[in-house]
Parts: structure tokens; C-alpha cells; sequence
């Protein structure tokens, strides 16, 4: 597949900055600790149901206080339609034990730091800080991936290079990038029946619906085993 040209990654950028500046993440959150706990629950599971499950959480267990005494058994029972409940009830007491433990009861804004809460990776990390403090950090997930190649801005096999190349490419604004992004890949750029024929990024486009249409190039996502 084509890499986009010089001119075309302009185009791309500018597109994303005239439709999407304004973009926010679809997860409803009112603080630090309701954002990190809705990211973690955002894995492999939609934005809608995660805002389904966590009112009823927020609401028994509003600080990491709270969550890290929490019994398992019940956390598990609230998140039980989300996928990968039993790893992720326990991922989340085990943020809020260390969060207590270490930081005071105080989310980390450092990535370092962050990643070394259970349930929190790379990725995790930097979509935190990018919905948290408009960080110019860029996160690659399975949207990400799939606008990022379709439109020639990557051919890397791994979300790690791809993000690379996207930091290396887009350079600035990268907060608003990976939101413009997931938001079209959601809704237009989809994997199966994209909307080509809807797109005003269609002629920067360089699959012609082979990339990833049939699902066969998606970045493939691991069970949830403690990091993303």
C-alpha cells in the first residue's frame, strides 16, 4: 500500500483540524479517577456500555479509597457486562490499592508512573493524558490503526510502530489527531462497510476498502491480561 505524500498529510491534518478540534472522548467521566477506571474498562468493550456500568460504580465507589476496599465479588457483579470483568474488577482495586498506597489517593499525571498501575499500559497511559491534560501524546487503537493505514500515515505491523510513525508525521496536536481518528474510524472509516462514498478524505484514501474491510488486517487485540 502507498505512503501519503508530503501534500496529502497536510490535507489529512488539516481535514482532522477543521472537523474534529472540538472532539472529546465518548467516555463520561467528572475527574481523574472516573477517567483512568473508564479507559481501563474501555478494553475491548464499546465506549456506550462502559458508560452503562460505571454510574452505579462511581456511585458505591467514588474515590480510590473507596475502590480499594472494595470486595471483588461485589466489583465483579457491577461490571459484569463489560468484557473481561474478573481481570478488569481486579485490575481497578489494584489501581486504587497503589494509588492509595503510593500517590496519596492522587491519580499520577507522569507516564511512568502510570504505567506501573495494574490495568494500566503504554496506551492506557497516554489516552489519560491526552483526555486529562490535552497531552501531545499520541494512542494507537484498533481505529487508530486502521485510519492510520488506509490512509497511508503507516504501513508499521505493530500499534507501537504506529504510533511512531504518526508522532514522526503529525507531529503537533497529536491530542486532537488520536480523537479525530478513533471518532472516524467509529463512524465513517469503519472496518466493515466503510463510508467511502461519505468521506472527505476519500482521495487521500490508499486501500480503495481492501485494508481491513474484511476485518483480516485489524490489529488484533489480546484478552485483557492486566495492561493495554
Amino acid at each position: 500500500m502507498k505512503k501519503a505524500t508530503k501534500n496529502e498529510i497536510k490535507f489529512i491534518r488539516d481535514y482532522f483540524l477543521e472537523h474534529y478540534s472540538g472532539v472529546v472522548t465518548e467516555l463520561n467521566f467528572t475527574n481523574d479517577y472516573e477517567l483512568l477506571i473508564a479507559i481501563i474498562l474501555s478494553a475491548q468493550c464499546t465506549d456506550k456500555r462502559v458508560n452503562i456500568i460505571t454510574p452505579a460504580l462511581f456511585s458505591k465507589y467514588p474515590d480510590t479509597k473507596s475502590l480499594s476496599q472494595a470486595n471483588i465479588e461485589d466489583v465483579k457483579e457491577l461490571l459484569k457486562s463489560c468484557s473481561f470483568f474478573n481481570n478488569k474488577a481486579q485490575n481497578i482495586i489494584k489501581m486504587a490499592i497503589s494509588v492509595e498506597d503510593f500517590y496519596g489517593g492522587v491519580i499520577p499525571h507522569n507516564q511512568k508512573e502510570l504505567v506501573l498501575l495494574a490495568g494500566v499500559g503504554n496506551k492506557t497511559a497516554n489516552v489519560f493524558l491526552i483526555e486529562s491534560e490535552g497531552a501531545n501524546l499520541m494512542a494507537v487503537d484498533t481505529h487508530v490503526f486502521r485510519v492510520s493505514h488506509r490512509l497511508g500515515l503507516s504501513d508499521a505491523k505493530t500499534v507501537e510502530g504506529t504510533e511512531a510513525e504518526l508522532v514522526k508525521k503529525l507531529k503537533d496536536d497529536l491530542h486532537i489527531f488520536h480523537q479525530a481518528m478513533v471518532l472516524f474510524g467509529r463512524y465513517k472509516c469503519k472496518a466493515i462497510n466503510p463510508l467511502c462514498n461519505d468521506c472527505g478524505l476519500k482521495t487521500a484514501c490508499k486501500s480503495d476498502g481492501r485494508f481491513g474491510v474484511d476485518g483480516k488486517n485489524e490489529i488484533k487485540q489480546n484478552k485483557v491480561k492486566g495492561k493495554k
